[in-house]
C-alpha cells in the first residue's frame, strides 16, 4: 500500500467495502483480510480514505455504510481496554489527519439514505475520546445548530440527535455537565409535538434518556424541570410505539434519579400515563408502565432503609418516601395478576415478557408495601388457586409465591400452613408451567418461612411432591431442587435451636428420608437432559447444601456420597481424550467444576479419623485434574481454580497430614500463582500458600525459597490483577507464623513491601479504590501481626523478649505511625479497626511496654475505643484485650 490512496486505491476500496455484505463466504474472507492489512500498512491514510468514502454521496450506500462501520471500529470498542488503546491510538495521529476526518464525518451527517446514520456512530467515537482531552470544542454547538436551524433536513436533525444520543451514552457524564443546557436546547426541540417527523422525535427521546444522568442542574430548577416534564409526558402520548416506548424508558429513569422532584407530577400525569401503559396489549408499552412502578418500589424500599439507618444514628434522613407504590396498590395489583394469567404455555425461558415483569413487580411491591399487600392478593389467590383454567392457577400460585417476601413471620406463617395441602396437591397438576411454578412457590417457602415447611403433617407429602418432581421436565426439576436447599438448611437449624449442640445435631426430621433424597439427587445429576434449566448444577446445589446440613446419624450416606462423588470425577477426567468440540469442552469443564465444588462439600463433613482413609484418592484425582487442564483451550481458568479450591478444603481437613502431598503438588500450585490471565487463579493459589502455611506449619520451610520468590514477583508485577495483592501480604503473616525466626532470611525484603505498600494513596472520590486501599492495609497489617508473632516465637519467657523480636525494632515507629494513620482516617473499614487493635496488642505484649510511650497516644486511644463499640463481635473482643495489655503495662511503668 502506498503513503496516499490515489483514486484507483480508492475506486478498490469501495469494491472491497462492498464486499463485506457479500453472500460468499471467500469474498467476505478475502475483503476483510485485505481492510486488515490496510489498515497495518498504514493506518492514519486509511482512516482518511475510509472518512472520504462515508463522505462523498455518489458513493453506493452499502460502501459507504461499511466504511463507517469499519472506521468506527478503528475507533472504539466493547473491551474497555482496547477502547482506551484506540481511543490513545486516535489522540496520537498527526492533527492534520483527524481534523480531515472530523470535516468529513460531520459533513456526512444528513446525507445517508440509510438508518441508523453511521457518520453519528463515528462523531462519537471520536468524541468521547477528544472532550475528555479538552479538544473538538465546537462540537457539541455543531450539533446543537443542526437540530435548531430551521433550513435543517429531516435527515440532518436526525442524524446530529443521534450523535448527540450516542455521546451521551458512552462519556463520562463529568464532560458533559457544562454543555447540559446546549445538549438539552437540541434534545427538547426534537421532542416537541409540533415536530413533524417521528424519526426525528425517535431521535430526540432516545437522546434525553441517554443524557439525564448530567442533567441534574436542570432538574433542580422549577420552570426546566416542568418544561422537561411536560414534553417527556407528551411523547408518551405519541401514536408511534418506539416514541412511547423511549418517553416511558425516559419516566422510568427519571424516577430513579429524580424522586423527591416527582411529587407535583405524580397524580395528575406518572399515575395515569403509566397505569395506562400498564394495560396496553403492546408488550413493549406494557413492560415500560410495570418497570416504572417495579423502580418506584425498588427506590422506596431504599428509602425506608434511609430513614432506619438515620433513626439509628439519631438524625434526620437525607431524603423521605412519598409512599406512592402503597396508594397505588388497590390500582396496581388487580393488572399485575390479570397480565399473570396472559402467559403461554411454551414461553422461551429467556423472554422478558409483560407476565414475567408482572411477577418481579408485585415481588418488589411486597418487599415495599409489605402487610398492605394481603388484602389486595389474597383475594384473586384464593379465588383463583383450583381455577379449571391452568393460566388462572399458575396466575394464583405466582402471586402467591410474590408476596411471601415482605410478610413478618406472624402472617407468613399461617397463610403458608393453610395453603400448603393445595400446594402439594398442584405439585401433581397436569400443566407442566402450574407445576413449574408451584415447584418454585415451595422453594420460596423453604427460602422465607422454612419452618413451615418442615411442619408436621405435611412433611412426608411434601417430601413426596419433590421427590417426584425431580422426574419431571427440568425447569420443575430446578426448582424443586431449589426447594430442598432451602429444606435441608431449614432442617438443620431448627436441629440446632432444639439441641444442645451448637455444631452439629446427633439427627433432624429430614433423617429418615436423608438416604433416599441423595440417591434421588445424585439420579438427577445424571438425567441426560440436566443441562437444560440449570438443571445438573442445581442438583449438585441441593447435594452440596443437604450434605453441609446433615445431622451425625446421616453420617453413613455422607461418607457414601463422598466416594461416588469421587468416582465421578474419575469418570469424567477419562473422557478428557474424547472431547471434540469447543461446547464439549465447555461442558466437561462445568462438570468437573460441580464435582469439585460437590467434593469440597461433603470432605467438609469427612471426620479427621476418615480423612487419610479417601485422601490418596482424592489427591490423585485432583492432580490429574490439574495436569489435565494445563495447556488446553478452554481451560486455565475455571478449572484450574476449582481444583485448588478442592485442595484447600483437604488442607482444612488433613492439617499436618497434607504435607505428603506437598512435593507432588507445589509444581501446581506454582503454576496458578504465575496464572497471571486468569487472576482467580492467582488468588486461589495465594489463599491455598495460606492455609497450607497454617496447617502444616514449620514443614512448609523447604518450600518457602520457591514460593516467597513468586509472591514477591507478583507483587512487583503490574500485570497481576490488584485484587490479588492485599492477599499475598497477609500470607507472609501466615508464613512468617509458620516458620517463626527462620522467616529473618526474607524479613528485609518483606518490611520494604510493606513500607512500599503502607504509602499508596486513592482518589478519594472513588468508593472502589478507598475499599481496595482499605484490603491493602489489612494485608499489611495481618502481615505484620503474623512477623512479630512468629519472631516472638511460641512460648515467650516474661521479662526476656525474643532476640529475634530486635531485628524489628527500627521498625515498630513506622508500624505505629501507620496505625496513626489509619485511626484517623475516616474512611477505615471495621476489618481496619480489628486487625490494628490486634497488632497493638501484639506490640505491647511481645516488647513489654518497650514502646508504650508512641503507642498509648491520642489517636490509638480512639481506635481501641471505637474497636470496643463496634458491633463487630470480634472487633470488640480484640479491641478489649488490646486495651488490656496496654493497661497492664500502664500499671507496670508506674509501680516501677
Amino acid at each position: 500500500m502506498v503513503v496516499a490512496m490515489n483514486q484507483d486505491t480508492t475506486a478498490q476500496l469501495i469494491q472491497i467495502l462492498e464486499k463485506t455484505v457479500s453472500p460468499d463466504v471467500n469474498e467476505l474472507q478475502s475483503a476483510q483480510s485485505f481492510l486488515e492489512q490496510a489498515a497495518v500498512a498504514n493506518l492514519p491514510e486509511y482512516i482518511r480514505t475510509l472518512s472520504e468514502v462515508l463522505h462523498h454521496a455518489g458513493n453506493s450506500p452499502v460502501a459507504r455504510v461499511a466504511a463507517g462501520l469499519q472506521l468506527k471500529n478503528l475507533l472504539t470498542a466493547k473491551d474497555a481496554t482496547l477502547k482506551s488503546t484506540y481511543q490513545a491510538r486516535w489522540l496520537s495521529l498527526p492533527q492534520d489527519i483527524r481534523l480531515y476526518v472530523k470535516k468529513n464525518i460531520i459533513g456526512t451527517l444528513g446525507t445517508e439514505t440509510g438508518r441508523p446514520s453511521s457518520a453519528a456512530q463515528c462523531i462519537a467515537a471520536v468524541a468521547v475520546a477528544e472532550l475528555p482531552a479538552g479538544q473538538w470544542p465546537d462540537l457539541i454547538d455543531t450539533l446543537v445548530n443542526n437540530v435548531i436551524a430551521e433550513n435543517s433536513t429531516e435527515m440532518l436533525k436526525e442524524s446530529s440527535l443521534e450523535a448527540i444520543g450516542y455521546i451521551c451514552q458512552d462519556i463520562d457524564q463529568s464532560v458533559l455537565v457544562e454543555r447540559a443546557n446546549k445538549i438539552l436546547t437540541a434534545i427538547i426541540h426534537g421532542m416537541r409535538s409540533n415536530e413533524t417527523s417521528s424519526t426525528v422525535r425517535l431521535a430526540a427521546t432516545t437522546a434525553l434518556l441517554n443524557s439525564l444522568e448530567f442533567t441534574r442542574a436542570n432538574f433542580d430548577a422549577d420552570s426546566e424541570r416542568n418544561f422537561i416534564m411536560e414534553v417527556v409526558c407528551e411523547a408518551t402520548q405519541s401514536p408511534d410505539t418506539q416514541i412511547r416506548v423511549a418517553a416511558l424508558q425516559c419516566l422510568v429513569k427519571i424516577m430513579s434519579l429524580y424522586y423527591q422532584h416527582m411529587e407535583p407530577y405524580m397524580r395528575e400525569a406518572l399515575f395515569p400515563i403509566t397505569l395506562e401503559a400498564m394495560k396496553s396489549d403492546i408488550d413493549e408499552v406494557a413492560l415500560q408502565g410495570i418497570e416504572f412502578w417495579s423502580n418506584v418500589s425498588d427506590e422506596e424500599v431504599d428509602l425506608a432503609i434511609e430513614d432506619s439507618e438515620a433513626a439509628d444514628y439519631g438524625r434526620p434522613p437525607t431524603r423521605t418516601s412519598r409512599f406512592y407504590a402503597k396508594g397505588a396498590l388497590q390500582y396496581l395489583v388487580p393488572i399485575l395478576t390479570n397480565k399473570l394469567t396472559k402467559q403461554e404455555e411454551l414461553d422461551d425461558e429467556d423472554d422478558w415478557n409483560p407476565c414475567k415483569a408482572a411477577g418481579v413487580c408485585l415481588m418488589l411491591l411486597s418487599s415495599c408495601c409489605e402487610e398492605d399487600m394481603v388484602p389486595h392478593i389474597l383475594p384473586f389467590v384464593n379465588a383463583n388457586i383450583e381455577h379449571a383454567d391452568w393460566r388462572y392457577r399458575d396466575a394464583a400460585l405466582m402471586s402467591f409465591g410474590a408476596i411471601l417476601g415482605g410478610l413478618e413471620s406472624i402472617t407468613v406463617g399461617p397463610l403458608v400452613q393453610k395453603a400448603t395441602p393445595t400446594l402439594i396437591k398442584l405439585m401433581y397438576d397436569p400443566s407442566v408451567v402450574v407445576r413449574d411454578t408451584c415447584a418454585w412457590a415451595f422453594g420460596r417457602i423453604c427460602e422465607i418461612t422454612p419452618e413451615s415447611a418442615i411442619a408436621e403433617p405435611f412433611l412426608k407429602p411434601l417430601l413426596e411432591a419433590l421427590i417426584n418432581g425431580l422426574k419431571a421436565e427440568p425447569r420443575v426439576a430446578t426448582n424443586v431442587c431449589w426447594a430442598f436447599t432451602g429444606l435441608a438448611e431449614a432442617a438443620y437449624e431448627m436441629a440446632i435451636e432444639n439441641s444442645d449442640e451448637s455444631i452439629q445435631p446427633e439427627t433432624y426430621c429430614l433423617s429418615p428420608y436423608f438416604n433416599y433424597i441423595i440417591e434421588r439427587l445424585l439420579e438427577t445429576t445424571d438425567r441426560p437432559d440436566g443441562a437444560q434449566a440449570n438443571l445438573r448444577s442445581a442438583a449438585y446445589e441441593a447435594l452440596m447444601e443437604m450434605v453441609k446440613n446433615s445431622p451425625r446419624d446421616c453420617y453413613a450416606t455422607v461418607q457414601k456420597t463422598t466416594m461416588v462423588i469421587l468416582e465421578k470425577l474419575n469418570h469424567v477426567l477419562q473422557m478428557e481424550s474424547h472431547i471434540t468440540s469447543q461446547n464439549d469442552r465447555i461442558q466437561y469443564n462445568d462438570l468437573q467444576s460441580l464435582l469439585c465444588a460437590t467434593l469440597q462439600s461433603v470432605l467438609r463433613k469427612v471426620t479427621p479419623q476418615d480423612a487419610p482413609q479417601i485422601s490418596d484418592a482424592i489427591m490423585t484425582a485432583l492432580l490429574r485434574m490439574l495436569s489435565c487442564d494445563v495447556g488446553k483451550a478452554g481451560g486455565g481458568g475455571g478449572v484450574q481454580e476449582d481444583a485448588l479450591m478442592a485442595v484447600s478444603t483437604l488442607v482444612e481437613v488433613l492439617g499436618e497430614g497434607f504435607v505428603k502431598y506437598m512435593d507432588a503438588f507445589k509444581p501446581y500450585l506454582l503454576m496458578g500463582l504465575k496464572n497471571h490471565n486468569a487472576y482467580q487463579v492467582v488468588t486461589s493459589a495465594v489463599g491455598l500458600i495460606g492455609d497450607i502455611a497454617r496447617a502444616i506449619k514449620s514443614k512448609i520451610l523447604p518450600h518457602c525459597d520457591e514460593l516467597m520468590t513468586l509472591l514477591l514477583e507478583n507483587l512487583g508485577d503490574t500485570s497481576v490483577n490488584r485484587s490479588v495483592k492485599p492477599q499475598i501480604l497477609s500470607v507472609f503473616g501466615d508464613i512468617a507464623l509458620s516458620i517463626g525466626p527462620d522467616f529473618k532470611k526474607y524479613l528485609d525484603v518483606v518490611l520494604q513491601t510493606l513500607v512500599q505498600a503502607s504509602a499508596a494513596q486513592v482518589d478519594r472520590t472513588d468508593y472502589d479504590m478507598i475499599e481496595y486501599l482499605n484490603e491493602l492495609r489489612d494485608g499489611v497489617l495481618e502481615a505484620y501481626t503474623g512477623i512479630v508473632q512468629g519472631l516472638r516465637g511460641d512460648n515467650p519467657t516474661p521479662g526476656s523478649p525474643s532476640p529475634d523480636l530486635a531485628l524489628l525494632e527500627p521498625h515498630v515507629p513506622h508500624i505505629v505511625e501507620l496505625i496513626k494513620i489509619i485511626a484517623q482516617d475516616k474512611d477505615h473499614s471495621d476489618p481496619n479497626l480489628s486487625n490494628c487493635a490486634g497488632l497493638v496488642g501484639d506490640l505491647m505484649s511481645a516488647y513489654e511496654g518497650k514502646f508504650y510511650k508512641i503507642i498509648d497516644v491520642e489517636p490509638v486511644q480512639q481506635l481501641l475505643v471505637q474497636g470496643r463499640r463496634s458491633t463487630v463481635a470480634k472487633t470488640k473482643q480484640v479491641a478489649n484485650w488490646a486495651t488490656k495489655e496496654i493497661r497492664k503495662i500502664a500499671k507496670t511503668q508506674q509501680s516501677s
